[in-house]
């Protein structure tokens, strides 16, 4: 069972750093965490559908999306790649598609919402980057802990 980030903030929080942005709690798994990979892009989910499609062992993609809601960058094809890849979870700054099929799917899935729309394929962003999503960096590697309360990563 993972352990409740209001109890891992009060233990560590001098280590940690808590997302002040609110999320949507959209895939089946409502807490979830795991080694930080990372991707920035802008309306194009290439890079996503190839990262997910890669072993994840236990490991949180953290999609820095501009906060973006023009456009969905992980629907029910990509999200069931990451369950099938053994991916703990995904957050999205930004978009997400196919809501009700990602929620009966083995996968934390957090985002600021939804919207039907495809996203571009050229493939254009980064991958594995520090990203900083208000104020707080993601830095690949680091931990990161997602539950209904909030995102804890630990520092860099």
């Amino acid at each position: 069972m993972a352990i409740a980030t209001a109890d891992l903030y009060d233990e560590r929080g001098d280590e940690l750093d808590s997302l002040g942005v609110q999320f949507h709690d959209l895939g089946g798994r409502r807490a979830f965490d795991g080694p930080v990979r990372t991707i920035r892009c802008h309306r194009d989910n290439a890079l996503v559908k190839a990262t997910l499609g890669t072993p994840g062992d236990g490991a949180v993609l953290v999609v820095d999306g501009g906060g973006s809601l023009e456009s969905a960058l992980v629907g029910d094809l990509i999200a069931a790649s990451a369950v099938e890849n053994g991916w703990s979870g995904v957050i999205v700054f930004g978009a997400i598609r196919d809501r009700e099929a990602i929620a009966d799917l083995d996968l934390g899935v957090k985002a600021l919402g939804s919207n039907p729309r495809k996203s571009a394929k050229a493939g254009a962003g980064e991958v594995d980057v520090p990203v900083t999503i208000a104020g707080v960096v993601f830095q690949p590697g680091r931990h990161v802990w997602a539950d209904p309360d909030g995102i804890l990563v630990e520092r860099p």
